[in-house]
């Protein structure tokens, strides 16, 4: 359905969006989801960095002090 929509289709969509909305109203929203998509990536890299960090907290050394004294 959607496969033969084309240029000329996208470019009165959009026409139509403009005209309904107005400009100022578009580039307020489109503000907002440039904001969101900043948070979105500012999430996953901090969620990456705490999986690495759990990762390296795993792969400390955690054999008793006894044994250790005994190599």
């Amino acid at each position: 359905m959607l496969n033969n929509i084309g240029l000329p289709g996208l470019l009165l969509i959009a026409v139509v969006v403009l005209v309904l909305f107005g400009r100022g109203k578009i580039s307020s929203l489109m503000g907002e989801v440039g904001k969101g998509i900043t948070a979105f990536k500012k999430g996953v890299n901090d969620s990456t960095k705490e999986l690495e960090e759990g990762i390296n907290d795993e792969a400390k050394d955690v054999t008793p002090a006894d044994e250790k004294d005994k190599a």
